[in-house]
């Protein structure tokens, strides 16, 4: 019994010898693991743009307005209302977030492969075995086998390749988050866009009623004249031709107004969406937004998501080249376990039923043909391409600033001179109407100044409409209110991008 105790004693100082040496190894790993990973690491680098967009704008003032509520700038609550249901309904919006749940869920998995995994395992089996085998005589030929124990496996990670792959996770869940921000930038400006072209229509049909109330009352006019023989049938055919010409085009404007209705419907989720038409404000009524002030900085291009978005697809295509490089060098691994075995279920917790094991292993790549090196050549390929992909979305983005800013400035002059156009088409009208019931003119002039004054009138309006989804086309290309703070770059004339190292 105590030589037993004895040897159960030098048993355990070995095991603990062995601990003792395995948690030093696993000290020295964490330490070498803790050094720099291998592959390239990420840094920015300047891609030159110019110092300020080239369209020349006028400065004006107004009140901050957040920049995810630049909509407010129109003063509407129904489109304020509209925006509110489209976010919270809209299944693109939907999808966005699902997907950042799943790259969250990713970068963690990630992140928990730099600690070990401990598992625990147990079982009970009953076995039958030959009494005529070599040692019939010393084994009972049906017994029990009970076991438990806890395992554990780590990878060391001496070349960085968990830390690239959790690098390239994080980068790719901060690329959701701005996908989903791109998503809502979009959507907020489709549901803006519908509603002024919604409200655009309704002033044109506006316009063409009370068009129409002046053709009617020239039809019974000329039917009055044709009674009492001052008028021929051939004005009144022409009167007709008019008022059913306008009534077409009424028609035509309502069904635009109904399609538009729909896709408004569809992006805030509520497929029965009613809009009182009477009740709504004019579009002429409503107030645009201020112009960006002159000098408009290039770097407020960082507001945009889909920038920021490219630019974390870069960083995560960039720690893929050292995920790849790692695979070129050797992965070490700790293995262990502990738990107990015995025939006797009441005898598994003794001290000698105690078993475990321990292990050191390394997989060492020696010759395969260049697999693993060309998976380095096309991780580089692939950064390659993020990195063109990340400078045409600055450039397209500038470019897109550019157009926006022109589109607004002169969309804002040709409105002026549509409204003096319509001024002038309005007195001609009523000037022919006047010289038509003295008998000085022909109903022709009518007609004409008739058609006139309705074609001023609707590209008045539709210059107005074009106004306004041009100012939310250029909220949309800024990333929203350009009056939002934003960190800058050091140089505040270029927008800084990002390129990897290339060692």
């Amino acid at each position: 019994m105590m030589q037993y105790k004895k040897s159960n004693n030098i048993t355990d100082n070995i095991a603990m010898s062995i601990n003792v040496k395995l948690v030093s190894l696993a000290v020295a790993a964490s330490l070498l693991s803790g050094c720099q990973a291998i592959g390239p690491d990420y840094f920015r680098q300047v891609f030159n743009l110019p110092p300020k967009f080239s369209e020349p704008v006028v400065t004006e003032t107004a009140e901050n307005i957040e920049k995810k509520a630049w909509w407010k700038h129109y003063q509407d609550a129904k489109l304020n209302e509209l925006v509110a249901l489209s976010l919270q309904n809209n299944s693109d919006i939907q999808l966005a977030v699902a997907r950042i749940e799943e790259a969250d869920a990713s970068m963690r998995e990630v992140g928990a492969s730099l600690y070990p995994e401990v598992n625990f395992s147990a079982g009970a089996t009953r076995t039958k075995v030959t009494e005529l085998g070599a040692f019939p005589v010393f084994i009972a030929p049906i017994r029990n086998n009970y076991t438990f124990g806890f395992s554990t496996n780590y990878e060391l990670d001496f070349w960085g390749k968990i830390r690239r792959a959790k690098e390239a996770a994080t980068a790719n869940a901060l690329a959701s988050r701005y996908s989903k921000q791109t998503v809502e930038l979009s959507l907020i400006g489709l549901v803006s866009s519908n509603y002024l072209q919604l409200r655009g229509i309704e002033a044109q049909i506006a316009v063409t009623k009370d068009n129409q109330r002046s053709r009617d009352e020239s039809l019974k006019l000329t039917q009055r004249r044709l009674e009492g023989g001052i008028a021929s049938s051939l004005e009144v055919s022409q009167a007709e031709v008019a008022v059913s010409n306008l009534n077409a085009q009424l028609i035509e404007l309502n069904r635009l107004r109904a399609l538009t209705l729909h896709q408004l419907a569809v992006l805030t989720g509520v497929l029965d969406l009613k809009l009182d038409e009477e009740k709504q404000a004019d579009i002429r009524t409503l107030p645009l937004p201020p112009i960006p002030p002159a000098g408009l900085p290039s770097s407020l291009l960082e507001n945009r998501p889909d920038i920021r978005q490219a630019e974390q697809a870069l960083i995560a295509e960039n720690a893929q080249i050292g995920i790849a490089k790692a695979a070129l060098y050797p992965s070490i691994s700790l293995t262990g376990s502990y738990g107990g075995e015995s025939l006797e279920l009441s005898d598994i917790l003794k001290s000698g039923a105690r078993i475990w094991t321990l292990g050191l292993g390394l997989d060492l790549p020696i010759f395969d043909s260049g697999k693993r090196k060309s998976k380095v050549e096309q991780a580089t390929a692939r950064q390659k391409q993020a990195l063109a992909q990340y400078q045409t979305t600055i450039q397209n983005a500038f470019r897109e600033v550019n157009d926006a800013l022109v589109t607004r400035r002169l969309n804002v002059e040709r409105e002026q001179s549509l409204a003096a156009s319509e001024a002038s088409a309005k007195n001609a009208l009523a000037v022919a109407e006047n010289r038509y019931k003295a008998g000085y003119s022909a109903y022709l002039e009518v007609l004409d100044a008739q058609r006139v004054y309705n074609d001023a009138a609707l590209t008045n309006v539709q210059a107005r409409q074009a106004t306004s989804l041009a100012s939310v086309e250029l909220f949309k290309v800024l990333g929203g209110d350009w009056r939002e703070e934003v960190q800058l770059s050091p140089d505040a004339s270029t927008v800084n991008t990002v390129a990897p190292n290339s060692q």
